[in-house]
């Protein structure tokens, strides 16, 4: 580090906080550090290393500078964001590239100097009255084959706080492995101007994602989706990574299923408002992870780790009766910041769908809140908001799988893709191997929007392995990498897809909250080879005589052939029109998609047309057993 960088980040430090600097013993990593420091003029630095005197230092600046407030039940505190400050800004997070590099007209970009010229002037000075906090973390269990070095770079005690919950802390590890600069995930964060503790100018709000430094910026925010840089905007930097290298980064929780002689672990990629956090959590199985996996071909095998160590979850809809453990972990001492929920007089956070009488005041996102209060433009300011969060430990859940933090990851025996599907896909069915799977299930992913959210209810959007938001490489490649995955594979896991939300043709679901256990019991059977299928056009069903049997044991329930027929009946023009779409979605907007992906779903449009003129449009599963 050049002597005037390093005079300048010395004169930011105590004593204490500058030999924390020195230990490293990393020329990159200060210089990186210093290069910020010039530009965002900290008043001052502070260094999280792994002590718990540090750790504790955060929890209780985000009080004291009041980014948190301390509630009723030891160790909870809230934070609350800007009222225009909710959420991930899609518009205004961009990939910075050079001049002729091609990411696909899917992903958002710009140029990069330009980009870099422009985060460089917003983050000019944006620290000069506050204090630098300097975090290191890492992805994935420290010291492991999957591990990720990160340094993070906040103005914010919260976002600092919440990445101390949500990730391992590895000061130490960067004083052991001392990696270069370009191995390390870089984020750097500024809350900008702050008004009444908020950030002020959101319509400069950015989030620019430099692949080629392998650096995240983040500024006037301070939503956790923004600027907690280790969450999505470090995705982004892994499936980039994982693409070079020959693994996988996906949007996908990690759980272990259980059966009276074994734990099969399942990864599942599910688009939002589709159950991928209940079904992690079912009920007498483990959770691994809820959110972002990395996934690593070990000695041919696939074996996968969850990337965080707690959840950032969507608290909307949590209660009692659905998500008994998290209850319990939101509702008994322990660590928990909540955000954006409303707060009575008294020091208790309520939200939506809890289950319990709203208080008619207290306070909110919006300050003081009271019912019937208004905003500017005359609408009703609810409660709390539909995207209120909890960050939580995933220590505190009593179900969290004990392999958690195993360097070796786990094996995983299947992946499975689920959407919110009115009228096509069975609630469960098998794909013929990896390639059928990987196109017909997973790239060819839809889910529908409910009137809740947009207000059109059934518009399909299509969102490949879930993971199309936060794709840093083009479609046609990151389709092509899931294909040569398998091919060096010993045992490639079996795939499978799912759907909760099927109805009949007077609107009513046809399958209950509680009946994807016995999916992923069914699922996890097949893995061993203990329950038999009927082959379909488009995959393998379950035959009745083992869903019967797993109702009964798993739910206490007489599952009917009637109800059977309702949910596996192949609707033949409904999965036709289906691979039309997605071909048209191909054709349209990726031009140099793999060969196979038309094949594929070309001979499945065939065996379906086939399969209609002998069957007719609409079959009973029973009189499968001929096909």
């Amino acid at each position: 580090m050049k002597e005037n960088i390093k005079k300048l980040v010395e004169s930011k430090c105590t004593k204490d906080n500058y030999a924390k600097l020195a230990a490293l013993d990393n020329p990159d990593i200060l210089s990186f550090l210093g290069e910020y420091v010039k530009l965002c003029e900290p008043k001052s630095i502070f260094v999280r290393t792994d002590s718990s005197l540090d750790i504790d230092y955060i929890r209780r600046a985000a009080i004291k500078r009041k980014e948190e407030r301390v509630l009723k039940e030891r160790g909870h505190t809230v934070h609350f964001d800007g009222i225009y400050d909710q959420a991930r800004d899609k518009k205004r997070t961009k990939y910075l590239v050079s001049r002729g590099s091609g990411l696909g007209k899917n992903i958002n970009i710009t140029e990069r100097e330009e980009g870099l010229n422009e985060i460089r002037t917003i983050l000019k000075g944006s620290m000069h009255d506050k204090e630098m906090i300097v975090c290191f973390f890492g992805l994935g269990p420290l010291y492991s084959e999957f591990f990720i070095p990160c340094i993070q770079i906040t103005d914010s005690f919260y976002v600092a706080h919440s990445e101390g919950i949500l990730y391992r802390s590895a000061y130490e590890a960067f004083c052991k492995l001392k990696p270069k600069s370009d191995s390390v995930f870089k984020f750097v964060h500024s809350t900008g101007e702050l008004e009444n503790g908020i950030s002020k100018n959101v319509d400069k709000r950015r989030v620019y994602i430099d692949l080629e430094e392998n650096t995240v910026f983040s500024a006037n925010t301070q939503y956790a989706g923004n600027t907690v840089g280790l969450k999505k905007p470090a995705l982004r930097l892994a499936i980039n990574k994982a693409s070079g290298e020959g693994w996988l980064s996906e949007h996908m929780f990690v759980m272990g299923v259980k059966s009276d002689k074994r734990t099969t672990y399942f990864c599942g990629a599910y688009p939002s408002g589709c159950g991928k956090t209940s079904t992690a959590m079912l009920r007498g199985e483990t959770i691994v992870g809820d959110d972002i996996a990395y996934l690593r071909n070990i000695n041919g095998v696939v074996r996968a780790v969850n990337v965080e160590h707690g959840v950032f979850g969507i608290i909307r809809d949590v209660n009692p009766d659905s998500d008994p453990i998290i209850w319990k972990a939101l509702t008994t001492d322990g660590e928990v910041i909540f955000s954006n929920v409303l707060v009575s007089e008294d020091g208790v956070p309520f939200w939506i769908g809890d289950g319990r009488n709203t208080p008619p005041k207290g306070y909110n996102f919006s300050g003081k809140w009271y019912q019937g209060k208004i905003d500017d433009l005359g609408d009703e300011i609810p409660f709390a908001h539909k995207n209120a969060r909890y960050t939580v430990g995933l220590g505190r859940l009593e179900n969290c799988d004990s392999k958690l933090d195993d360097p070796g990851g786990v094996e995983i025996g299947a992946i499975v893709y689920g959407g919110r599907d009115s009228d096509t896909w069975p609630p469960v069915q098998q794909a013929f191997n990896w390639i059928h799977g990987v196109i017909t299930m997973g790239a060819s992913l839809e889910s529908e929007t409910t009137a809740a959210t947009i207000g059109k209810e059934g518009v399909r959007t299509f969102n490949l392995m879930s993971n199309l938001d936060f794709l840093s490489i083009p479609i046609e490649k990151y389709i092509a990498n899931y294909i040569s995955f398998a091919k060096k594979l010993v045992k490639v896991p079996a795939v499978f897809s799912v759907n909760y939300f099927l109805r009949n043709d007077k609107g009513a679901y046809l399958s209950s909250i509680e009946d994807k256990r016995v999916w992923f019991k069914w699922m996890e059977r097949r893995i061993h080879n203990e329950a038999g299928v009927l082959k379909t056009p488009i995959g393998l069903i379950p035959e009745y005589k083992d869903l019967r049997e797993l109702f009964k044991n798993y739910l206490g329930k007489k599952y009917t052939k009637e109800e059977y027929e309702d949910e596996f009946t192949l609707r033949v023009p409904e999965n036709i029109s289906k691979i039309e779409r997605i071909i048209n979605i191909y054709k349209e907007n990726v031009p140099k998609v793999p060969k196979i992906l038309f094949d594929v779903l070309y001979e499945q449009k065939g065996r379906l047309e086939s399969f209609m003129k002998t069957y007719g449009k609409y079959v009973n599963p029973f009189s499968l057993e001929e096909y």
